[in-house]
């Protein structure tokens, strides 16, 4: 493949992508460290040894400084094809998955407390008043949960105002 030919990102997928890596920056100082990466692959259910950790984050280093950029993020992602527009299906396949993260249970909606537990594993921790608060401001049809339909809305109305950003 060749590196040289540098794909540039849509205001939509850099507004995707800054989403991306802050979840993974944690202290918010612009780039994500060693620790960083393994909190947000534990949360993922990866469980990498500090010296494979180590190994990625090299990999991915490109200016050699230890930690990874928002610049270098974008560079990975485009060398390894990930700015290409989604389609339709892709996209809502991918918010699937995303909605599956959050549906614990498998049941086919978002509780307050499946909320909570996915936010407390990236380390925001809310009180039972802020989660209320999001769900119902998710929550079309005001049952107390979100289902996929109200995901998805949610999710594309926060794209499109990103983009208008």
């Amino acid at each position: 493949m060749d590196t040289e030919d540098k794909k540039t990102p849509s205001p939509k997928m850099v507004a995707e992508l800054r989403e991306a890596f802050r979840l993974f920056d944690k202290d918010g100082d612009g780039s994500i460290s060693t620790d960083e990466l393994g909190t947000v692959m534990r949360n993922l259910g990866q469980f990498p040894s500090i010296d494979e950790l180590n190994t990625m984050l090299k990999e991915i280093d490109i200016d050699g400084d230890g930690t990874f950029s928002f610049e270098e993020f974008v560079q990975v992602m485009a060398n390894m094809g990930g700015l290409n527009e989604q389609s339709e299906e892709d996209e809502e396949e991918e918010l699937r998955q995303a909605f599956r993260v959050f549906d614990k249970s498998g049941c086919g909606y978002i509780t307050p407390s499946d909320l909570r537990g996915v936010l407390q594993n990236i380390g925001e921790d809310l009180t039972e008043e802020e989660i209320d608060e999001m769900i119902a401001e998710v929550d079309i049809d005001g049952d107390g949960r979100i289902d996929f339909e109200e995901f998805i809305a949610c999710m594309r109305s926060d794209s499109e105002e990103e983009e208008k950003s």
